[in-house]
């Protein structure tokens, strides 16, 4: 089967509920395996949620013990929520799968889609997603947070330092303010039986302080950025689904999809 079809599964006042979502997906990933059906990205937003992937840390779950759903995916601890677009690609990839490939596929999908509402985008060496890349450094080479000069940065300096223990200055959602590196749409995956499930959140127009309660994705040195927030105007999810739309079937759907190359060692 070819071609990539888009299903809208709800947004706003229709928002769906993380476990319905998953749910489907594993229908939908049952349907593609059997070549049931053409590869299929359902599109969606979710209530507030978290979510944990496989390697997240127990540390970086939110300290008031707010509920957590663990997943089957690659990656760590996120949020879900309105104002984001989120996006489950199920797709067949041929056998050796290259994961890497499909999740820089996705990573260029949503660069596009920033790039047509005016906004640059980039990928960070080691971190997967989607980033607003920052200039955290002053004229003499300091880091610059909170709008004061550091000789250091204890987030880099202290394995045990948590940033949400040490006032807002370090939050994931002020991290603009920072002018640090921060990740405007996250990316995880699982791949079964040459299927792909879970993909990427956009974050659109959402509160980011929902992500000042965890660690998200990990990552203690850098933070999330919005589109409506990195553009200092109001962007909606209907104007963004179109777009992003288009640039994941141009991605997606017109791939030259190719198995990872294994390479053997002479015996």
């Amino acid at each position: 089967m070819s071609g990539l079809r888009f299903v809208r599964m709800g947004f706003g006042a229709e928002a769906v509920e993380y476990q319905e979502a998953w749910d489907e997906q594993r229908r939908v990933h049952a349907a593609r395996f059997l070549d049931e059906i053409p590869d299929t990205c359902l599109l969606l937003e979710h209530p507030p949620v978290y979510t944990a992937g496989r390697r997240t840390a127990d540390n970086e779950r939110p300290l008031d013990g707010t509920p957590v759903i663990d997943v089957d995916r690659g990656g760590k601890i996120t949020w879900h929520g309105p104002g984001q677009l989120v996006g489950y690609p199920i797709q067949k990839l041929p056998r050796p799968v290259d994961v890497v490939a499909h999740v820089r596929r996705l990573e260029e999908a949503l660069i596009r889609t920033c790039a047509e509402f005016g906004l640059e985008t980039s990928r960070v060496e080691g971190r997967s997603g989607v980033w607003v890349l920052g200039d955290a450094k002053d004229p003499q080479g300091t880091s610059a947070l909170g709008g004061l000069s550091l000789d250091f940065d204890p987030r880099l300096q202290d394995d045990e330092f948590d940033p949400r223990l040490n006032g807002p200055e370090y939050a994931p959602s002020n991290a603009g303010q920072r002018r640090e590196d921060r990740k405007i749409a996250a990316i995880g995956i699982r791949v079964a039986k040459g299927v792909t499930m879970h993909g990427f959140a956009l974050n659109v127009n959402p509160d980011n302080a929902w992500f000042d309660r965890i660690i998200p994705c990990g990552i203690r040195d850098a933070g999330v950025a919005s589109l409506a927030g990195e553009l200092g105007r109001d962007v909606t999810i209907d104007e963004v689904l179109p777009v992003a739309e288009k640039h994941l079937g141009d991605i997606l759907a017109n791939a030259d999809l190719k198995p990872r190359v294994v390479e053997r060692t002479p015996t």
